[in-house]
């Protein structure tokens, strides 16, 4: 086994991933107050290909330099948007029946093992990084997405998480895309 160079890890282009198709799954992000980690998230809905993330409330959006600073080009690749409310922006997701799912710590919790993959169209709703989610989106997810923590902190931080998240949701889209093609 060796190390990859750089020039030899292969990747489309901008305008290749223009051609191709995103996974039906989008990210809000609810004032998320860390650039770095806005850029951070960019770059994994950006490896997952979601279909847009839209930050909202004081969350920095992607002209942001210090977004640039940790997305290295990221925000480029994926689609992003800007909402002056996040709870327009849920409300506008659930008119057009996307699944709305919050990453928050609950009394209800779903783990990624319990989903059903009828899910898509989703939207994943991440929250301030000391506050979560407000309780007004709260309020308006199908179900809570959790993921256990089994040490001494009790959260992992936003964009870790939020990775977990869409890696996991990834996942399951794939396998039930896959599991429909064998079938037919």
């Amino acid at each position: 086994m060796r190390k990859l160079k750089h020039e030899e890890i292969k990747r489309c282009s901008l305008d290749e991933l223009a051609l191709k198709d995103r996974y039906p799954f989008s990210v809000l992000l609810e004032n998320i107050r860390s650039a770095q980690n806005v850029g951070s998230i960019l770059r994994t809905a950006d490896a997952v290909r979601a279909a847009r993330v839209t930050m909202a409330g004081v969350t920095p959006d992607g002209e942001h330099k210090g977004v640039h600073k940790s997305a290295l080009g990221a925000q480029d690749a994926v689609p992003w948007e800007t909402s002056p409310s996040a709870l327009s922006a849920v409300e506008s997701a659930r008119e057009n029946g996307i699944t709305i799912i919050a990453l928050e710590i609950t009394d209800q919790p779903t783990r990624l093992a319990e989903i059903s993959e009828d899910i898509f169209p989703a939207l994943l709703m991440v929250g301030n990084e000391l506050s979560g989610l407000s309780a007004e989106l709260l309020e308006l997810a199908d179900f809570a997405l959790e993921i256990p923590q089994y040490g001494f902190k009790q959260s992992l931080n936003v964009s870790v998480a939020t990775g977990i998240a869409l890696y996991g949701l990834l996942d399951l889209y794939l396998a039930n895309r896959c599991a429909k093609q064998i079938n037919h």
